[in-house]
């Protein structure tokens, strides 16, 4: 993957198929470091699937036998003298489920990857999976960019779904126009 924002796609869909109806996506950049945080209240892992989530021959997925998104990820994190961590609660042990994704990278870094379009993986999120709770911040010195489906789906009613054309095209427009103002 090229850019930041393919994987915060995969890791944000991986939180869709592990059932999760709340996902927080946070990038917060200070003093050239990124943190990227994406928590879940999915199913969660047990600490062996955690454990084995860095290697690259180990997924739960039953379309392929690699799971490469996480060492990647933790790849370019380190690259940058950075680092990727997950907590994970499991469903089978715990009330408050899900799991959090945590990634530093050091921008000033040659190594740190584009960040990429983040609006348009935000607008595939809600397109994908509009049923879903997305709650996104971009924090930076110069302001923040954020957005929450819940209070989107609150003002629209039940009536309008939010992967209609007309919605995802204002939610498209309302991360450009914040993007802008930074």
């Amino acid at each position: 993957m090229k850019d930041l924002s393919l994987y915060i796609l995969d890791i944000a869909m991986n939180s869709v198929r592990a059932g999760a109806k709340h996902i927080e996506i946070r990038l917060e950049e200070r003093d050239a470091v990124l943190t990227l945080t994406v928590q879940d209240d999915g199913c969660g892992m047990t600490p062996e699937q955690v454990r084995r989530l860095f290697d690259p021959f180990y997924t739960t997925r039953k379309t392929r036998s690699v799971g490469l998104g996480v060492p990647f990820l933790q790849m370019l994190a380190r690259q940058t003298g950075g680092d990727v961590t997950v907590a994970s609660k499991s469903a089978a042990e715990y009330a408050d489920h899900g799991t959090v994704v945590t990634a530093v990278f050091h921008t000033d870094h040659i190594d740190f990857i584009p960040l990429g379009d983040l609006t348009e993986t935000i607008v595939t999120l809600v397109q994908g999976s509009p049923d879903v709770d997305f709650v996104y911040c971009h924090c930076k010195p110069s302001g923040s960019v954020a957005m929450n489906t819940a209070e989107m789906r609150s003002i629209l009613g039940e009536d309008i779904p939010l992967d209609s054309y007309e919605v995802l095209g204002f939610i498209r427009s309302y991360l450009q126009e914040q993007y802008q103002q930074l």
